[in-house]
């Protein structure tokens, strides 16, 4: 075609126009269906009603709605936020927030945050085909007022501002809705290396099960220090748990760490990274170090901590009252639980 002649330039000039106009409209569509409601909540429950839409909140402006917060949502991969405030005259409210995560997984993490409560089950059946090495833990969890809840890949928030029989009643009812609206997810696979008790009397407190990918979350559950000495992002796994041990004059608490990383690769730096920044050069003199996948101890102020590295998994202990127990808990970790 000769772009000279005024017919080809106008015919050139109209297809750019379609193309724009043609791209236009699929990029309105993706945008609508981002940022469109996609939790059908009843209008009423009880004598509380909310708007016809709920406030929306993404990555751009959670910093926005919650002050300080926001980093721990987005470390777990949060993709959106759905608030909705339920309201009566003259009465408390009632307000309901539904993060939207990546995975089943971070939504459950951010339940594992706390797990004080009345664990309260929203559902009236539970399949049997659930995963569990242990004991499962709890789905939903009531105490004074707020309810929060693990379902799928959602992570919810109902809190009425004033507790009274009547208010509970509407927050439990929602919790159902929305506890039935994703299938019964397994929890994550990597729970699966911990295992209720331990050689030498060691038990595990379930109510100190924490799951999280990055080194913001574990200082929050355990600090090791300002810096990110074991090469945490959010392409990792970890959970971490406290075991006890009593019957003797006092009862005596260990802490366990356990990463997953992306590739073996990563996981053999964020070793190298944790003996230069947390090993005293006179503990790791004094301790023969083998190949990375032989277990290390050592003896530091808390106590005694021990490492050992499979392929791309890394497990920790510390605060251990002596060599003999970190070397059981180091061998009580279920290394082959995952896949």
């Amino acid at each position: 075609m000769d772009k000279s002649d005024p017919v080809s330039r106008l015919w050139e000039r109209a297809f750019y126009i379609i193309a724009a106009i043609l791209f236009m409209i699929t990029f309105t569509e993706a945008s609508a269906k981002m940022n469109e409601r996609t939790f059908k909540l009843p209008k009423t429950v009880g004598i509380w009603t909310r708007p016809d839409s709920p406030q929306m909140v993404n990555s751009s402006n959670i910093f926005d709605y919650m002050d300080g917060a926001g980093e721990l949502y987005l470390a777990y991969r949060f993709k959106k936020l759905e608030v909705y405030k339920y309201t009566a005259t003259g009465r408390e409210y009632i307000e309901v927030e539904i993060y939207f995560m990546e995975t089943p997984n971070d939504a459950f993490g951010l339940l594992s945050h706390d797990w004080g409560g009345e664990s309260v089950d929203l559902r009236a059946s539970r399949p049997e085909t659930i995963k569990a090495s242990r004991p499962p833990l709890a789905r939903a969890l009531y105490g004074a007022g707020l309810l929060r809840i693990w379902s799928g890949s959602v992570y919810a928030r109902i809190m009425a501002t004033r507790q009274t029989p009547e208010s509970k009643k509407a927050v439990l009812s929602l919790g159902r809705t929305i506890a039935g609206w994703d299938k019964l997810s397994n929890e994550p696979d990597l729970l699966n290396v911990l295992t209720d008790e331990i050689a030498d009397g060691w038990k595990l407190k379930f109510d100190s099960i924490r799951y999280f990918h990055t080194q913001l979350v574990l200082n929050i559950f355990y600090y090791l220090s300002l810096e990110n000495i074991l090469n945490l992002d959010r392409s990792a796994e970890a959970v971490t748990a406290t075991y006890e041990k009593t019957g003797g004059e006092k009862s005596e608490k260990a802490r366990i760490l356990f990463v997953k990383y992306s590739t073996p690769e990563k996981a053999s730096r964020a070793l190298d990274l944790f003996r230069q920044s947390y090993i005293p050069e006179s503990a790791a003199a004094n301790t023969k170090i083998g190949t990375n996948e032989e277990p290390a101890f050592f003896q530091v102020e808390d106590g005694w901590l021990g490492y050992r590295l499979k392929r791309e998994s890394l497990a920790l202990v510390f605060k251990c009252p002596d060599e003999k127990s970190a070397r059981a808990m180091i061998n009580g970790i279920r290394f082959d639980s995952l896949k």
